[in-house]
This record gives C-alpha cells, structure tokens and sequence, in this order.
C-alpha cells in the first residue's frame, strides 16, 4: 500500500489550500496513492505526528476548501538542522514517513521550504530511501527564483491594488486633501508594492510614488518630492514596501526589526507611520493619514485572483504528476507564455536546491530614473496575474470556509 503526506509551511496565502485541493484531484485521476495523509502544522506536526487522512473527504468540502484563505491544513515556521550538525530529526521523520508507507512528501511554502525539501530529498538519496521529496511554490512576496510569479502574489496584488483604488478616492474627497501612504509587505523584494503601478482611475495612474527595497531610499529627496507634488496636486498617493532602506542597506523605519522568526528573517511593519511622521515634521501638510495593509494581503479571499488561484490548483495537480514520473528534490515552477496574444502558463520542474536560498528581486530597470515610482511597461506583467474573480461559496450571507487544522 503506497501512500504520500502534504503539508504546508511559512506564511499563507488566499490560495495555498488550491493547491492541496489539486494534488488530491490528480491522485484521484492517477490512482497512484492509496491515501493522501496530511501534516497539519507543517514538518513540525508530522515530526509530532499530528497527521490526518485527507483521501475521504467530499468533493463538496474539497471545493469549499480551495476558495478558503490561509493555511487550512496549519503552517509551522520550522528549520531543520544541517544535516552535517545532525541527522536526528530527519531519521525521525523519516521513521513516520515510513511508517505511514508514504512514498512521496509534497511541500507547500516558499524560500524556506524549498530549503527544507532539497534537504530531505538530498538526504533520502544518500541513504537510498524510496520517498520523494517535492515542492510546491507559495508566497505572496513573488521572490522566488527561476518560476515566473508564484501562486499566492496575484490575488495579494489584487487585494492592494482594489484597496489602493478605493482609498484614493476615499482620500480625494474634499477641498484640501491630504497626503495618503499605504503599506505593503515586502521585506526583502518590492514586488507587492510595484504592483500599484496598475491602480488606475479613467486610464491614469492614481499612484504619485512607489518606494521598493531595490533602490535605495533617500529621506531629503523623499521630502522635496511630496512637497512638489503636493503643491502641484493638492494631495498626494504613497505605496512603500515595509522592507525599504536606505544607501547603506539598512531599514529606514525606526520600527525596523521587531522580531525575527526561526529563519532569522526580520518581522517587520511600522515605515508608513515613519514618512507619515517625517512628513508632518517637514511641515508639508497636518492631514497626513498612513495604512498598514498586513496580513489582509494574504488573506482576502473575497478579493482574490481567480488566475492565482487555478494556477495554484494546477501546481498541486503537476506536483502529483512529478511523484507519478519519479521525480525527487524538485519544486514546481511556472513559465509564462501567450498563444494567441493570450496569457497562460506552463509547468516545469526545478531544483528546489536552486531555489532554496536565493531571491529574485524585482527588476531595477522597471524603477524610474527618479527612484520613485514603476515604469508603466511593468503593467503589461502585473495585469494578467489579477484576472477574474473566485467563485465562493456562502452560508447565512457570508463566505464558507472549511479548515482541517482545527
């Protein structure tokens, strides 16, 4: 009896329980496992041997399942050792993995995740084990290398840009308006933030100035340009990625690091309430109002991609295909095509070791010359990734949500 365990890691996304949802659909087509176990809590729970069976459960349930936001089988921010400091917790969970007679483990989670299966993977090979180890890309922060966007970002570019949208013009409304800044997460890259660049109103951009952590930050010059445009406009639009510094690498905001989780990655949040005090100090405007969007952007189903999240499904549809064809230490990547003019996607196979940690940055060549905003040629890339809305389902006038890690 063959059987294969999904879990999920690290932070979630509105459409990461798509991607379990296809993995589960391929194996029913396939028939290649007798039961698909699940992790709840990530390697972390299995390690504990929280696992549950995923194999019986209706369609009707599974379906509510892919349009709920955030991680429904639970999410664990858990390192493994090197394998040359010890090899206890991987005999460990090995042991389960056996146990269970599971012949693949499918991972679904960003950077660090594909960090912890090109470790498995590296070590079932040496010790000739029988298990295949396979990533599935999530995260909203688009920073993965070699896969053209990852599933989770479109429907957090969606949610930002329908809010920036909406907040304009909520902050548009009287004779003297204000100066608005909206915050993005974005620690490392600015891929969320330069997003914005697609908010538009009757063909304009309602965006002044996007700041990325890819250039650097000049506090004078951030200044003396809202004070220009504020002149200018009477009012003035601001998005700013939480990860922005300045020439000397380090982040602008005093609120830099609150905390670090396992991996050592900066918790951070706080820089719009940063520029919203240095505005005021420089006396540009008293009507200075800052939003910190936080997790909302990875939560917000109502408002996700339906693009985003069928390619979700799809990257746990291809996962499943990768086991069936032997395939071992690799992650689901996307390739981005057009037929016809048409926007769609592929499917290939990468080295998780080679995605594992590394980032891809946006482009600086999509930043203006001024360092303050998104060339409009990068629109062309954000636009597809915000197509078309998810189809929920609703009890007693609410969205229905079904979870699995309660």
């Amino acid at each position: 009896m063959a059987n294969c365990i999904i879990a999920q890691s690290g932070g979630p996304t509105s459409v990461i329980n798509s991607s379990v949802v296809g993995l589960i659909k391929a194996n029913k087509d396939f028939k290649l496992y007798d039961t698909v176990y699940a992790g709840v809590n990530g390697v972390e729970g299995i390690l504990n041997k929280n696992i549950i069976n995923l194999s019986n459960v209706s369609d009707e349930d599974l379906n509510t399942f892919k349009y709920t936001p955030s991680s429904g089988l639970g999410s664990c921010r858990y390192k493994l050792k090197p394998l040359e400091e010890s090899t206890e917790e991987y005999d460990k969970l090995l042991d389960i993995l056996k146990e269970l007679n599971i012949e693949a483990f499918f991972y679904v989670g960003g950077n660090d995740s594909m960090d912890t299966i090109a470790k498995l993977s590296k070590y079932s090979k040496e010790n000739n084990l029988d298990i295949k180890f396979i990533g599935i890309p999530k995260t909203i922060d688009n920073d993965l290398m070699y896969t053209d966007h990852t599933p989770g970002f479109g429907s957090a570019a969606k949610f930002i840009n329908t809010t920036i949208l909406e907040t304009y013009l909520d902050s548009s409304v009287y004779i003297n308006n204000g100066i608005f800044i909206l915050e993005t997460m974005g620690r490392d890259t600015g891929w969320l933030a330069a997003s914005a660049c697609a908010a538009k109103l009757n063909g304009e951009s309602v965006v002044d100035f996007i700041y990325v952590p890819e250039v650097a930050f000049n506090k004078i010059k951030f200044i003396e340009d809202v004070r220009e445009r504020f002149k200018r406009n009477n009012k003035v639009y601001i998005v700013v990625s939480e990860g922005i510094r300045d020439s000397s690498g380090r982040f602008v905001s005093e609120f830099d690091c609150v905390s670090q989780d396992n991996f050592g990655h900066a918790q951070l949040g706080g820089v719009s309430n940063y520029l919203r005090q240095i505005i005021l100090d420089s006396g540009i405007s008293t009507r200075v109002k800052a939003l910190e969007l936080g997790i909302l952007q990875r939560c917000a189903m109502h408002c996700a991609s339906d693009i985003d999240i069928e390619e979700a499904y799809n990257a746990g549809y291809e996962a499943l295909k990768y086991a069936k064809d032997g395939k071992n230490g690799y992650m689901v990547a996307i390739k981005r095509v057009y037929k016809d003019s048409k926007y769609t996607t592929e499917f290939f196979e990468i080295e998780a070791s080679k995605v594992a940690n590394n980032v891809k940055y946006l482009p600086t060549e999509w930043v203006n010359e001024e360092g303050n905003n998104i060339k409009e040629e990068a629109i062309s890339y954000f636009n597809p990734l915000l197509n078309g809305n998810p189809s929920l389902c609703f009890e007693d006038n609410l969205p229905k949500y079904n979870v699995f890690n309660n």
